[in-house]
């Protein structure tokens, strides 16, 4: 399956701590981005999304499927 068509779940949530919103994929160990805003640590996790999948393949690793079967907006 191209990246592009990979949807992982990304689960957002506040972080008191780091005053700021967290995004987190399951699915990918490790892969996680941050923002000031819920939109912004939404749009910065795709980004490392798909930097953590081409890491993945130029070190010869696994890129997982996800898990969950997302429906991709059109």
């Amino acid at each position: 399956m191209p990246i592009s068509e990979l949807r992982y779940e990304v689960v957002i949530s506040w972080s008191d701590e780091d005053k700021a919103f967290i995004a987190v994929v399951p699915d990918l160990p490790g892969c996680m981005a941050d923002g000031p805003t819920y939109a912004e640590a939404a749009e910065n996790v795709e980004v490392i999304i798909r930097e953590w999948i081409e890491m993945a393949i130029e070190f010869g690793r696994e890129v997982p499927e996800p898990k969950t079967a997302l429906a991709r907006p059109n």
